[in-house]
């Protein structure tokens, strides 16, 4: 089994930063992709960012240029830098890994976002 611990959100104000953080312990060679999604009151969950153990990304349109997402391998721990936020981007973040046949391995307990003046 795969255990993911997120760490990061919290409170900042339209056009701030914020940094999340997902580590990732147990069965971590069945990891092959490692993502991002959120979910905002009263709508679905919706992809983020994701990365695969080589380092190919994709976003969702309405991040893509504003957030980045990385990984560290060896520490078994992947990163969203959130940049220029907006109020849209206020949601619950859950880091979620897959293995490379695509199972869910994961989704972390999910950390908040508020984006707010």
């Amino acid at each position: 089994q795969v255990q993911l611990v997120e760490s990061g959100g919290g409170l900042v104000q339209p056009g701030g930063s914020l940094r999340l953080s997902c580590a990732a312990s147990g069965s971590i060679f069945s990891i092959y992709v490692m993502g991002w999604y959120r979910q905002a009151p009263g709508k679905q969950r919706e992809l983020v960012a994701v990365i695969t153990s080589g380092g190919t990304t994709n976003y969702a349109d309405s991040v893509r240029g504003r957030f980045t997402i990385s990984r560290d391998n060896a520490k078994n721990t992947a990163y969203l830098q959130m940049n220029s936020l907006k109020p849209d981007d206020t949601a619950v973040y859950y880091c979620n890994t897959q293995s490379r046949a695509g199972s869910v391995l994961a989704w972390g307990q999910g950390t908040q976002v508020t984006v707010s003046s």
